[in-house]
Formats: C-alpha cells, structure tokens, sequence
C-alpha cells in the first residue's frame, strides 16, 4: 500500500478532546474541552423550537442565510464599530474551526510561512500544515504573556504569509492591549501580512481589560480575516455556527473554499439562531458578569487549595502551575487526575511549542454547583 498523506505526521489528535473521552469514562468533572454544562438562552431554545417545525430543511445560500447574515452584519457593525456588508464581508461556516480553516486555506499557498503565538489552541498548527504552509512560534512570556517586540519582528523579517492572533487567548485568557495590536498592525502593514484572528471569546472580557478588533484599527481591514463563532458568546457549542469578517476580495475566496469544504452551515440552526443576534448590550454585560463570577468561585477555590494560576484576563480558561507535584509528563498527571482526582483537565504541552510540562489547563464554563464539586474534588491532590 503506499504511504499515506505524510502531512498528518506533524500533529496528532486533539488532546483536548480525548481529555473530554477520558473524563466521560472516569466519571470525572469535565473542565477540559471548553463547553457550558447549562443551556443557552430560552430565547434561543424557542426558536430552535420553531425552526424544528417551520423549518427550513434544506439548503441555504451557501456562506449563509440572507437573514443570519443581516443580523450579524448588524450586530458586528455595532460592536467593531466598522461597517460590514452582509453580502460582501460574510461567510458562515461550520463554526469557528472550520471559520479558522478557510481563512488559512484562502490566503496561504504551499510553503508559506504562519506566524503562530505560543502558547495556542492547538488547531492552529493543524490548520497551517493542512494548507500546506510553515508555522513560526513566537513566544508569549509568562506571567503577562506579552511577547517581546524584537522577536516578533524577527518573525516578520522572514516575511511570512498570515500571522494568527488569538485574542482573548486561549489557553491562557491574554487580552491584547491596543498598543500591541498597534504594534502587530504596524508590522503587517510593513511586511505585507494578513492576520488572522480568532476571536470567539470576543464578549468574555474581565474589567478593566477591553476587546479592541484587529480589523478595526487604521488600514487593517483589509488584511486581516475575522474567525469567530456563536458558541461560546451563547453558549450553543454543538449548534456549530461560525463566520468569517473580511474585505471582498478575500470574502470571495473564502466563499470558494467554504463551498466545497463543507457547503453550508445547518440551515435550521441559523435560523434559530437568530433570535441571539437580536439580543441588546443588556444580554453582554451580563454574560461578562456571570462570568466575572465564575471566574472568582474557582479562582478563590484554587486559591483555597493554594494552587498557583495566571489570572485570566479574558475567555474563560485558567492555567494551573503543577510543578509542586513532581510529574515530569503532564499528560500522564492529567490522566492520573481525572481516574484517581475525579477532575478532567488538559495537559499544558498541548498548547505549547516550548518543552513545557508543569502547566495544565482548566475551564470554568459551568454551574456554579459543578464548579464548586470540581474544587471539592481538586483539594484532594494535597492529601495525594
């Protein structure tokens, strides 16, 4: 037989996900994968409600339903403070991976170079070798995470194609400051490289940071391409409804590789999914609050154990240092914790292109009640 596509060989399966496979099987709380373990607005059930009946049932336009596309036109055109042409700038995919996946095949032929954050969600490299490009890692310097600006326009000097900018980041919730995105858009513009952002965690923001968008900054919509989603803003993950924000002329050709990677976004979904497009700032603030508590139950519970963290600035992610328990494979800790602690977590090496082992990665998207087992659970790892 001969040898299958030896692209494959540079990254194995998501771990995140097999994290969540290892949960289900212990029994264990699953603040791995990145999914609420409570239901999304009741607006949005009603709708889905309605769609189920009603429909449609079948195809939609490909990048999207004419109204999907107005609402969300609207509605970004009030948050990025930016117009957007529904018909012009949009295209929605099957949620924010494949919105990821179209972007990078859009702009980048074989050979180019990505520049990619470290650390970062782990699709990222996936995504650049499937499109038959180079990643680059720049570092991202714990604790603040911010990078240093020599490095980066290291990077830059060997002029790469795209650089990908996650924001607020994942795994380490890193809100970038409008000076660094400055910074990143000055240098764009110096190399003639696109940016890609994901920015699914747009609306999960803990004061007194801010969500500046990439695109909006002077001169910058035009070379970078917007990856986001409705999954986590309201909490319907497994809907998979993404998009894709960009100028025209990179629309049209993220229209062409949507269309044959997957067709179209489920049409029923989108249309349910529109009564969230509908919501007032009212809806926002209050996610963030719910949020900002969140965020303190499970910090205060790891400060309770007296396990060490970095402060998340935005998303909803926090990584734990383990490095007091002396394991020298993270995966095998994470393993060890989910059968013995009862608490699923991700492995830090995941997300990092550095030789790093003592970091592991927890959510707090969750009931209060399932948050509060989770550090029940977790105060048995001093006993252990």
């Amino acid at each position: 037989m001969q040898k299958l596509s030896n692209r494959l060989d540079y990254f194995t399966e998501s771990v995140i996900r097999k994290m969540t496979r290892i949960a289900n099987d212990c029994g264990a709380v699953n603040l791995s994968q990145g999914f609420p373990d409570f239901d999304p607005p009741r607006e949005l059930i009603g709708s889905l409600k309605e769609a189920a009946e009603k429909g449609p049932h079948q195809y939609e336009v490909t990048w999207g339903s004419k109204e999907f596309r107005e609402k969300l036109a609207k509605k970004q055109e009030r948050f990025m403070g930016i117009p957007i042409n529904p018909d012009e700038n949009i295209v929605v995919t099957c949620g924010s991976t494949e919105a990821m996946m179209v972007a990078m095949m859009s702009v980048c032929n074989p050979g180019d170079k990505v520049v990619v954050f470290s650390p970062f969600y782990e699709n990222y490299t996936a995504d650049a070798i499937l499109a038959g490009a180079e990643p680059m890692y720049v570092p991202l310097v714990p604790p603040e995470f911010n990078f240093d600006k020599e490095v980066l326009r290291q990077a830059f000097e060997q002029r790469p194609k795209a650089l990908i900018l996650c924001n607020p980041s994942n795994p380490v919730g890193k809100v970038f400051t409008r000076e660094e995105l400055i910074y990143i858009s000055e240098l764009a513009k110096e190399y003639d490289t696109y940016v890609i952002t994901d920015e699914v965690y747009e609306h999960i923001i803990f004061k007194p940071n801010k969500h500046t968008y990439l695109s909006s900054l002077p001169g910058m919509f035009e070379r970078t391409i917007c990856c986001s989603s409705l999954s986590k803003t309201y909490s319907i993950t497994g809907w998979r409804l993404g998009y894709v924000i960009a100028s025209k002329e990179v629309i049209d050709n993220c229209k062409k590789v949507h269309d044959f990677l997957t067709v179209g976004a489920a049409a029923p979904l989108q249309k349910a999914a529109c009564a969230g497009l509908d919501f007032e700032q009212e809806y926002y603030d209050e996610l963030n609050n719910t949020y900002e508590r969140k965020k303190k139950l499970f910090l205060d519970g790891l400060d309770e154990i007296g396990l060490k963290y970095f402060d998340p600035e935005g998303a909803y992610y926090v990584l734990v240092d383990i490095s007091e328990f002396g394991w020298d494979n993270d995966y095998e800790f994470c393993k060890w914790m989910a059968k013995e602690i009862g608490v699923a977590a991700v492995p830090g090496s995941s997300f990092f292109r550095e030789d790093v082992n003592n970091y592991i990665r927890f959510h707090f998207a969750k009931k209060d009640e399932t948050l509060i087992e989770a550090i029940n659970r977790l105060k048995k790892l001093k006993n252990s």
